[in-house]
C-alpha cells in the first residue's frame, strides 16, 4: 500500500497572501475615491 502524503507539509510551502490582499485592497480603495472625487469635481463645476 501507498503511504498518503502528508497534506500539512504542503501548505507550509504555500506563500501567505493577507498581506498582498489588504494592500491591493487598499490601492482598490485609493483608486474608487479618487474616482469619485474627480466625479464629484466635474459635477459641482456644472459640466
Amino acid at each position: 500500500m501507498s503511504v498518503p502524503k502528508n497534506k500539512k507539509h504542503i501548505n507550509e510551502n504555500e506563500p501567505k497572501l493577507k498581506g498582498t490582499f489588504i494592500s491591493v485592497m487598499l490601492l482598490g480603495g485609493f483608486l474608487v475615491v479618487s474616482w469619485i472625487g474627480a466625479f464629484l469635481l466635474f459635477i459641482s463645476r456644472g459640466i
